[in-house]
């Protein structure tokens, strides 16, 4: 049976003529000539925006939607409704405010054609090439018969301070490493990067503890790392060439390479050891130092560094020191990290994704479509046969891949990303129209994030429950679980399982070590945690077989599961409770739910939107209110 490339367009219906059909007149005949179609008047009186949105902030882009979804009949590309119509910014400090503006009006290039227009980015260009030569990052030369050359390309970035001040127009040289030779040009290339549950917990600790958090950028730092490999480049437009014939051949690792991220890494784990701190086991991209002084902490992601601790000496020492070996960017307290929107005041610090959720909004084409209440439509069953397949599924991989990055910050949607990414390998119209409906949910209120409290104590609870084999093709079911510290919520997971299982026992285990692992990550961080770790459940028949060595023909295939939960129950580590099923937290991570539970449990996980009013979708006015008191400066 042959499936339809692509689902079929809607026609164009004409809104300003009409032609009368032949047959609406019974005396017409076939030699009578045809009527000239009758023009509709626009009127010319010019627009006004109304005095009730003066404070809002308006972007009309009017972007089309792509093909694959354009015979959705439900779906809006219209631009004529402000995206912000929902939004305001009265609630935020005027800092912040000046911040976040600065981030989402000011542009960045995406050619090297296009940067050439603008001064500031032509400068960064030239400042780019300059420390390029400056280390000797390449030498011309003529490119070896047995050698090809890899491409590369000039990547664009605005850095703000925290202010919201322009620090600089940064423009960043790329190598195209996926055209690399496995064996040739590279060997290894691991390089760890810190976990997003690390940074979330460093939140909630800095919070609850009130210490400071900076942000460090080191400037071309893969260029500090050691290459071992020949490989040549071709010349970046804006070099200038003696001869037309000549490459690059790379004397240093250039950001794009596969092997440029683990050489830098290595360099800079081996700089921090040697200044006396202490590299986590659970994290390998957590660092430590203890002193007399106090307690300092670094999360490295790549480039990026967040450094924060109770000891100010120990911070000032280190900026020194990394600036002194590297060359660094002190971009002040954290404001913008890996697309996170950080905002901290004495009630707590906030965290959202507001910019990129905007940006994906507008790619998608979806400025213009009517929110919806759930990100996914209840009790929606998807299979792999659901439609017709679609001729081209890069957009689709490319959404959820957007999507499933956007979920570190919106677990309420974790559910229903997990479940479209199981279709990546050959996804059709419907699954198409889910993730477009996960975007006009995102609509509703895309400056949602988390918000962890200052009064929030340091203990960790969880909640676990898993479905009853949902998922319509292999009959596995979907764990979920979430983990709080105090009222801050820091780890959660939405995941079908690995196999058959007819119980919820096998994601109690799965909770229980992720507890265990929180703890260890507590340890590094000089936190004691004395009580055991409490963990809901719903399922009484998961509580008892944790509880008690009970081997029977249902737990067979689960004794593994069983054991290790047992072991941490009598280690003191874990202590099991019940719950009611309506007051079961996971229960938002393992299935589509209506709006009614489901906002009541969004409720529950400390969601929080700091640019919504009551006029913009947020239908719980007590929320709101919360919201204004813990975040307006």
């Amino acid at each position: 049976m042959s499936h339809s490339t692509s689902p079929p367009s809607p026609q164009p219906i004409p809104s300003t003529s009409y032609t009368p059909s032949p047959s609406s007149n019974n005396t017409t005949t076939n030699n009578t000539t045809p009527s000239p179609p009758i023009q509709l008047r626009r009127s010319t009186r010019p627009t006004t925006m109304p005095g009730y949105l003066q404070d809002y902030h308006r972007n009309l882009l009017t972007p089309a939607i792509h093909a694959s979804h354009s015979s959705a009949s439900n779906l809006s590309s219209s631009s004529k409704y402000p995206i912000s119509s929902f939004m305001t910014y009265q609630n935020l400090s005027p800092a912040h405010t000046h911040y976040i503006m600065n981030l989402s009006t000011i542009t960045e290039p995406t050619s090297y054609e296009e940067a050439l227009k603008d001064e500031n980015w032509t400068n960064a260009i030239k400042a780019e090439l300059s420390a390029l030569m400056h280390t000797n990052t390449w030498n011309l030369a003529h490119l070896p018969a047995h050698k090809r050359a890899i491409g590369c390309k000039w990547i664009f970035k605005l850095k703000l301070h925290a202010d919201g001040t322009v620090e600089r127009y940064k423009a960043r040289l790329v190598a195209k490493g996926f055209t690399q030779t496995e064996g040739l040009d590279y060997l290894e290339t691991f390089s760890p990067v810190v976990k997003m549950t690390t940074i979330r917990l460093l939140m909630a600790i800095a919070a609850s503890q009130n210490w400071p958090l900076f942000q460090l950028d080191v400037n071309t730092a893969f260029l500090h790392g050691d290459l071992n490999e020949e490989v040549y480049m071709k010349p970046p437009p804006g070099l200038d060439l003696p001869h037309p014939d000549l490459v690059c051949k790379l004397q240093r690792p250039l950001y794009g390479l596969k092997q440029a991220s683990r050489q830098w890494n290595t360099k800079l784990t081996d700089t921090l050891i040697s200044s006396g701190y202490i590299q986590s086991k659970s994290d390998y991209s957590l660092f430590t130092k203890q002193s007399h002084a106090g307690f300092t902490v670094i999360l490295v992601y790549v480039d990026d560094l967040v450094l924060g601790g109770t000891d100010m000496d120990e911070i000032t020492t280190l900026k020194t020191l990394l600036n002194d070996k590297f060359s660094i960017k002190n971009l002040g307290v954290l404001k913008y990290f890996l697309e996170f929107e950080v905002d901290r005041t004495s009630k707590g610090i906030s965290l959202c994704q507001r910019k990129y959720t905007l940006d994906l909004l507008n790619d998608a084409g979806l400025l213009g479509a009517k929110p919806c209440t759930t990100p996914m439509q209840p009790h929606l069953q998807l299979h792999n046969t659901s439609g017709t397949l679609l001729s081209d599924p890069t957009a689709y991989r490319r959404l959820i891949g957007r999507l499933l990055y956007l979920t570190h910050s919106r677990p309420e949607i974790s559910y229903a990303v997990s479940k479209l990414s199981q279709f990546l390998s050959a996804p059709t119209n419907e699954h198409m129209l889910a993730g477009l409906h996960v975007l006009k949910y995102l609509k509703n209120s895309p400056g949602k994030g988390l918000f962890f409290s200052s009064s929030s104590s340091l203990s960790i609870k969880g909640f676990c429950d898993s479905d009853w084999a949902s998922c319509p093709d292999t009959r596995r079911s979907t764990t979920g679980y979430c983990f709080f510290i105090g009222s801050s919520l820091i780890s959660w997971k939405s995941k079908k399982q690995n196999v058959v299982s007819r119980s919820s026992s096998r994601a109690l285990a799965q909770a229980t070590c992720e507890g265990q692992w929180l703890l260890y990550l507590l340890k590094d961080f000089h936190i004691s945690h004395d009580s055991p770790i409490v963990i809901y459940c719903d399922n009484q028949s998961a509580l008892h077989i944790a509880a008690n060595p009970v081997f029977h023909e249902r737990t067979k295939h689960i004794e593994i599961d069983c054991h290790v939960v047992r072991d941490k129950i009598q280690q003191g580590i874990v202590h099991l409770l019940p719950v009611s099923s309506k007051d079961q937290i996971a229960d938002i991570l393992t299935k589509s739910l209506h709006p009614g539970p489901f906002s009541n449990l969004e409720t529950k996980l400390g969601m929080l939107d700091i640019h919504s009013t009551l006029r913009g979708g947020v239908n719980d006015k007590s929320q709101v209110k919360e919201t204004v008191a813990c975040i307006t400066s």
